[in-house]
């Protein structure tokens, strides 16, 4: 009846009518302007045929829909506020008339029904799930809210609760907890889900089964008292508060309108979200979290581009090598395993083995508890781990990552034994957090098959995996980094070499900011706090003694040394010296800026140490309190500009790239959306306006001309 690029209408047996999702060209199915289009003409020429019956929704491909096409949003964004709710308002009186089409409906839900996937599932009368499918409205992971009728239509038909949560949460359901709540009312193995689709659409249509009373449920209010509202209102925003806190307004927005929107009907229910659709589209968290999504596929197309590129080039990984074992090690041999690689861990002393087999097996151990893997299968997993003392067992690697000690020196012999034992093509790489690419390289007969390959600790739960380029690295080596990379589920982002590279220049920068800080001091404490507040997962000092306090110091010099314009000490002994030569090493020995000891769980506590507190005061004075924006502006300016001149230098390709890498490497807040959104955000001349005024303490602080060009002219990083 009709066949549009994206959505097809067919007349099937039983006088029956089938909406088929197909995207042409694209592996998944997307709601973007061209699917809505053909849509609304299906619909139309459905409305205008007689003697239907029945109509079932489904996909042509292996998932449902996924949802929006988020590339669109910035447009959507953009729009004026009539433009953006009649735009909403279209899509939803186009899911109403599937809704109030005078025959029932049943969407045969395969692979993953997402946010406008899910919606458009539950504008139908009757749902019927694979059992390999997934459903949900994920949107307040973007910094939204569902605005095509998912805040009305799943309380109506899974109650409030059940609602609220699944909208503030953003979780997929699974089909057994999608059925339990009454979201679905069948599911279907795979290649039943047609036949159990089509049979239930026969039972709803022979009046077997009541749709009518199901109908009137969905566009009619809630039952609910205001005052049973009102108490499961509160819970859910004192829930979401202690959880992620005030700085994701979305989770708060969905319940603010699930409940105003409680005892409207349908109509009415679905024009209150427009309008807290378009409110929370606004907001600078969502601009952001959208942001980081497109930035999210724009890094890994970016990664995959390199290894399809020169893919007729690149070595096939069979074995993986990794030299040097210990809990780093060992978690880096883990991730080659868990992602199906075997991977020889070679080591000179058996002890450092024996610890990073525990390691890896600690992580299965995790994985068994949590239910993920059985004991057979982690079993299976970790027989692909060989921890070997012998250098020949090493030889059939094809890509080996270096992970012993940071000491160029050592390095320095390591490399060079090793590119001995492997084949000519054979691809070496370095994990190194802030030895010179380039210098290591120098020891090499092949710089060409060597890069840097940085894993942020605890290797498998951080995504970002540096990779940097040397001036003698081929663009083969990085293709091929870049591939294993992706193969190992990280994020890849390359960079140049330079001290620090780019997550650790950037890092640094805010340290030093602390440093100067307490040197005046400023209370550490106050600075730990006020950036916590801000968002950071953890404050500066805090931060500090998880890295570790040995581990900042041996860092600093190659900061100083390698960028001595702008890094700089301002006081004779640094606090972090200070801390280092009490032998206070952070975590690892307990003693740090704070105190630790174990939990009840097994994990450090951090608490306030009277000795830290003396020994600053008899260094740079009593500790004062400043006001908190200060401390903002003296530890983000700091950041920003380091930023801006890596971006200048060319050590990293693009905000997109910069901003990533410091949300995957040390947990930049999303809301926030990295520091290049974050200085777009405020204004490029604020920026500039903020460095000046902290300029006169450290260059550190000093805006780039170039940036301050593109302030004059209302330019933006993005």
């Amino acid at each position: 009846m009709y066949k549009g690029q994206t959505v097809s209408l067919t007349l099937i047996d039983n006088g029956f009518a089938e909406i088929q999702f197909d995207n042409q060209g694209e592996s998944v199915n997307k709601f973007n302007q061209q699917t809505l289009a053909d849509l609304r003409e299906a619909v139309d020429t459905l409305k205008g045929q007689s003697g239907i019956r029945g109509l079932l929704v489904s996909s042509a491909k292996p998932v449902f829909v996924v949802g929006a096409d988020i590339t669109e949003f910035k447009d959507m964004f953009n729009a004026t506020k009539e433009a953006f709710i009649a735009g909403a308002q279209t899509v939803n009186g186009l899911f109403s008339e599937i809704e109030d089409l005078p025959y029932p409906s049943v969407a045969a839900i395969n692979g993953f029904a997402l946010g406008g996937g899910f919606e458009i599932c539950l504008a139908c009368d009757s749902r019927v799930i694979s059992s390999k499918a997934a459903v949900g409205l994920p949107e307040t992971g973007l910094g939204i809210i569902p605005g095509w009728g998912g805040t009305v239509r799943l309380p109506r038909l899974v109650g409030y609760s059940t609602a609220v949560h699944w909208v503030a949460s953003g979780e997929q359901q699974r089909p057994k907890a999608a059925l339990a709540a009454g979201a679905v009312d069948a599911i279907a193995e795979p290649e039943q889900l047609r036949e159990v689709s089509l049979g239930l659409l026969a039972e709803l249509a022979s009046g077997q089964r009541d749709y009518q009373a199901r109908r009137t449920q969905m566009t009619s209010a809630l039952s609910m008292s205001d005052a049973e509202l009102q108490a499961t209102a509160t819970g859910f925003r004192s829930a979401i508060l202690g959880k992620v806190g005030n700085h994701y307004p979305a989770p708060l927005k969905a319940v603010e309108l699930i409940s105003a929107a409680a005892h409207l009907g349908r109509d009415d229910a679905i024009k209150m979200e427009n309008e807290a659709f378009y409110e929370i589209s606004q907001t600078p968290q969502a601009r952001a979290m959208v942001g980081l999504f497109l930035s999210d596929q724009y890094i890994v197309k970016q990664a995959k581009n390199r290894s399809r590129a020169l893919a007729d080039k690149l070595p096939e990984i069979k074995t993986a090598g990794v030299i040097g074992a210990g809990i780093m090690g060992g978690g880096i041999a883990y991730q080659n395993a868990i992602r199906g690689y075997s991977v020889v861990m070679k080591d000179i002393n058996q002890p450092a083995l024996d610890l990073g087999i525990q390691e890896a097996n600690k992580l299965l151990a995790k994985g068994v508890k949590r239910g993920k893997l059985t004991e057979e299968k982690a079993g299976q997993i970790l027989s692909l781990i060989k921890p070997s003392l012998e250098d020949a067992d090493v030889a059939p690697c094809n890509i080996l990552v270096e992970a012993v000690v940071e000491l160029e020196s050592v390095k320095k012999m390591v490399l060079p034994a090793v590119e001995a034992l492997l084949d000519d093509s054979a691809v070496i790489t370095s994990n190194t957090s802030t030895i010179s690419i380039n210098r290591l390289a120098e020891s090499l007969k092949r710089p060409e098959n060597f890069c840097g390959m940085h894993f942020f600790n605890p290797v498998h739960a951080m995504p970002l995996v540096e990779i940097i380029r040397g001036e003698n690295t081929s663009d083969a080596t990085i293709a091929a980094v870049c591939a294993y990379a992706l193969g190992l589920g990280k994020k890849p982002i390359v960079v140049n070499d330079c001290p620090g590279f780019l997550v650790n220049r950037v890092l640094f920068a805010m340290l030093f900011g602390l440093e100067i800080m307490i040197s005046e001091g400023v209370d550490f404490q106050q600075v730990d706090k006020v950036m916590e507040g801000w968002g950071l997962p953890m404050g500066p000092a805090y931060l500090m003694d998880v890295i570790g306090i040995d581990t900042i110091n041996h860092c600093y010099p190659v900061m100083i040394n390698g960028l001595p314009e702008r890094f700089k000490k301002t006081a004779d002994l640094w606090p972090t010296e200070a801390i280092f030569q009490a032998e206070r090493l952070g975590q690892k020995n307990g003693l740090g800026y704070y105190s630790y000891e174990l939990n009840e769980k097994g994990k450090p506590s951090k608490a306030v140490d009277e000795n830290v507190i003396k020994m600053f005061a008899d260094l740079y004075g009593e500790s004062k309190m400043v006001d908190a924006d200060e401390i903002v502006d003296r530890l983000m300016i700091a950041m920003a500009m380091e930023m801006v001149h890596c971006l200048e230098e060319g050590i990293v390709a693009s905000p997109a790239e910069a901003d990533m890498a410091l949300i995957y490497g040390v947990g930049f807040p999303a809301f926030r959306g990295g520091v290049c959104r974050w200085m777009d955000e405020i204004g490029l001349q604020e920026v500039c306006d903020r460095g000046d005024r902290y300029a006169h303490i450290s260059e550190l602080y000093r805006p780039t001309e170039k940036l301050r060009a593109m302030a004059a002219k209302g330019e933006t990083l993005y």
